[in-house]
């Protein structure tokens, strides 16, 4: 049996339209030539954690307890958006379960989210870290240096240019040519990779924009690069391409300010410090920490109904999961959920703000701040050109995800390229959970 490598290619915003143009992406629709394409079902909600979560594990969050990319800590009254732990991953990943059919395989994790301290081989991920000095751009890596090594090639990471309103393709960039180089270093068995640069444009300009055709080349490029440098090391006839995307975006207009409409049922408490007005989760009866089209609800003790019957006649929320039996439904009932998970409209994402005075807005509020809002913010990808500050016009977004996939305009593509041992899954949509299995058989006979 030809030993076999496999790569997992996570190119987020990749849509199975771009597949209708060949000639925009022509690294990725090259491995067409010994692959297939596959229709791939995201899991619910469709936002990044939950989504590689299910990738790496193969079951759904009501099992391994990701259920949105922030985290509410009760026993500290906390939201926390993006912690990295590995551990906060509450079921055996697929490099587990494969090292326990053959204890010498290996695996690399290049900026896959929910790495950190991760029992592999190698790691890279972003850590920065707060001086005196300021702000220093640094990546945590196994093996411990890794990150120092591959940065004196290829620079440091470009932490500007992964998130905020530089975001661009130097972050995609350099991520691929450090997957050239966990290549040629450490040749692991499995290899996961994250190239983050369409779903930028796609939040700022929207799924069907013209500048997202312009970007396809770019990241299309980036691949190119990881092709050509595996076939650089002869590997390319024992390595497996799996090029996937994670979520489908939709077309959006405006955002649904929840914890706004909390405060306006005397539903939601702030704190005003220093003229600024502060979430007081202590005293909430109710808040949301919203994620996308996606925002979990969490309640005191007898408000279910009240809040219930508040957000059910909101006209930008499109549907609400309140019972054990509903969110089972949608694979996510698990301890970590909200009271309530909110569903917004298909045209509509969901705001944190909970201020109406625009000058009581928390510190926080124009800042690129991933940590301290209780709640994703895609405007941070904007900035107000006078003041240089982080815009608050939610008008500007145009793109979003989260929305339960409901048919075939909510599935992404899965590109199976190089030679397998048994013939490729048969036609069909696959589902997210499906892929972990799919590395199993290619790896683990």
């Amino acid at each position: 049996m030809t030993r076999k490598r496999v790569i997992v290619l996570d190119v987020v915003g990749l849509s199975l339209k771009h597949f209708d143009n060949p000639e925009k992406i022509p690294h990725i629709a090259g491995l067409l030539g010994s692959g297939t394409l596959h229709r791939l079902v995201p899991p619910f909600p469709a936002v990044t954690l939950p989504v590689q979560a299910t990738l790496t594990t193969g079951c759904l969050p009501e099992h391994h307890g990701v259920v949105a990319n922030g985290f509410y800590y009760p026993e500290t009254m906390q939201v926390s958006f993006w912690d990295q732990a590995d551990r906060l991953v509450q079921a055996e990943r697929i490099w587990e379960r494969l090292r326990k059919k053959n204890g010498k395989l290996t695996t690399a994790l290049l900026f896959m989210q929910n790495s950190l301290y991760a029992d592999c081989k190698v790691v890279i991920t972003p850590k920065p870290m707060h001086s005196e000095e300021g702000l220093i751009p640094w990546c945590y890596s196994k093996p411990a240096g890794w990150y120092e090594k591959v940065s004196r090639e290829l620079g440091e990471f470009p932490l500007q240019h992964y998130w905020g309103p530089l975001a661009g393709i130097q972050s995609s960039r350099w991520i691929a040519g450090a997957a050239v180089k966990t290549m040629e270093k450490h040749k692991p068995d499995l290899m996961f990779v994250y190239l983050p640069h369409l779903d930028y444009c796609c939040q700022k300009f929207g799924p069907d924009s013209q500048e997202v055709t312009e970007e396809l080349g770019k990241v299309d490029k980036e691949v190119g690069r990881i092709i050509a440098g595996v076939d650089q090391l002869g590997l390319l006839d024992e390595t497996v391409f799996l090029v996937l995307s994670e979520y489908a975006f939709a077309k959006v207009e405006d955002a649904v300010p929840l914890n706004r409409i909390l405060r306006q049922h005397d539903l939601l408490k702030v704190r005003t410090i220093q003229g600024r007005e502060y979430l007081d989760i202590e005293l909430s009866p109710a808040f949301a920490m919203v994620d996308h089209q996606v925002a979990h609800i969490y309640l005191k003790p007898g408000f279910t109904k009240k809040v219930g019957d508040v957000l059910g006649k909101e006209p930008g929320i499109d549907f609400l999961l309140q019972a054990g039996e509903e969110k089972k439904r949608y694979g996510i009932n698990h301890q970590r959920c909200g009271e309530i998970v909110a569903v917004s409209r298909r045209d509509k994402w969901f705001s944190y703000y909970w201020w109406e005075n625009e000058k009581k807005a928390p510190d926080f509020a124009d800042k690129v701040d991933i940590h301290s809002k209780p709640g994703f913010d895609p405007l941070e990808l904007f900035i107000e050109p006078k003041s240089f500050k982080i815009s608050r016009d939610t008008r500007l977004i145009r793109g979003s995800h989260g929305y339960p996939p409901t048919g075939a305009a909510d599935h992404v593509p899965l590109l199976i390229s190089g030679r397998l041992e048994k013939e490729p899954p048969a036609a069909g949509p696959l589902a997210m959970t499906d892929v972990a299995g799919l590395i199993e058989e290619i790896l683990g006979g």
